[in-house]
């Protein structure tokens, strides 16, 4: 039984062009610096976002982790939003590993931060307080839905930050679903941030690992905590060798999967015990909810003929990416007409 797994972007396969180059890959010790590789691809993502210096991590979570870590000191405030990958799909490691607090604040439907909010929740530093240290924006944002901040977005916001000498980090694991559905470059996206991690292991299908971008100061700080995490890696040349593939080759492609998403919503839409806005799918993710049958037994139904699907009643979450077609599309909308 053929499977369509729609669960997320990061069960995609490595192309054959990535395969090919980690297999090719020259490699050092990424620790001592001297992994070339490594070197290639950390100056490529640098040049990419507009950003002085990046470095290599093993997933967007620790990327996300590094920047509070090298942005705040313990006892310090992250604002961010209501439905900030951070604040849910972290484990919490602000709070466990980096002795910070996440003062969440209401995302709307877009993931978008109010900035009148974001000013009044500053804090500064007081004896008996808790002083911001940071304010984290996300994009596209996951858990609404996929959507796009706009370079005005993320400048309204970011202007509050500056105006208090706050730092702002990007969490834009799919920042390049961003740029493509805004038809923009990726940097005008993150002119306004001090930091931003992307991840090669979503839409642009590499098997492993992200990137964290800033200062050269800022990067410093992140290869310390980096290390005192565990996670110094030595010949990930062969790794990193995909990401420079995904960078070259993987990002035009991701237009098709927007289109295949917003295929999806559509057929989604004419289910009946489905409800679901279309007009909001703008990347890749698509949010339902499922009003039929007990949703312990539609996922079961829907998994037993051979579609994978993420999420919990009554609201689950399909992905698109690399290795779906508009075939395989509306074979997964029939699979789930025939389970409600």
């Amino acid at each position: 039984m053929q499977i369509i797994d729609l669960r997320s972007d990061t069960v995609t396969h490595p192309t054959p062009s990535m395969r090919q180059a980690m297999a090719d890959a020259e490699v050092g010790d990424d620790v001592l610096g001297d992994d070339p590789t490594v070197q290639r691809l950390e100056a490529l993502a640098s040049a990419k976002m507009g950003k002085e210096a990046s470095v290599f991590v093993s997933s967007g979570t620790m990327g996300n982790l590094l920047s509070v870590l090298s942005w705040c000191k313990p006892g310090d405030e992250v604002i961010l939003g209501s439905e900030a990958h951070i604040l849910w799909h972290e484990s919490a490691g602000s709070a466990a590993v980096a002795g910070v607090l996440l003062r969440a604040l209401l995302n709307d439907k877009r993931g978008m931060l109010d900035p009148d909010t974001v000013e009044s929740a500053i804090r500064p530093y007081l004896p008996n307080v808790s002083p911001t240290g940071l304010v984290a924006l996300e994009n596209t944002h996951n858990r609404c839905s996929g959507a796009a901040l706009s370079p005005a977005d993320i400048k309204s916001v970011s202007d509050v930050a500056h105006k208090y000498n706050l730092p702002v980090h990007l969490d834009g694991a799919r920042i390049f679903n961003a740029a493509v559905a805004l038809d923009l470059p990726v940097d005008t996206l993150v002119s306004e941030v001090d930091s931003v991690t992307f991840c090669f292991s979503k839409g642009l299908s590499a098997p492993i690992g992200s990137i964290l971008c800033g200062s050269v100061e800022f990067i410093e700080r992140a290869r310390k905590w980096r290390k005192i995490l565990g996670g110094g890696m030595r010949q990930v040349g062969v790794i990193a060798a995909a990401g420079i593939v995904a960078l070259e080759e993987m990002v035009p492609r991701l237009g098709e999967d927007h289109d295949n998403a917003k295929r999806l919503a559509l057929g989604l839409a004419t289910i009946p015990g489905i409800e679901i806005s279309p007009e909001t799918v703008q990347t890749n993710i698509v949010f339902f909810e499922w009003h039929g049958n007990s949703g312990e037994e539609f996922l079961e139904k829907v998994n037993q003929r051979g579609l994978r699907i993420s999420g919990a009643a009554p609201r689950f979450r399909m992905v698109t990416h690399y290795g779906i077609n508009a075939e395989d599309v509306m074979e997964a909308v029939e699979i789930i007409r025939s389970c409600s």
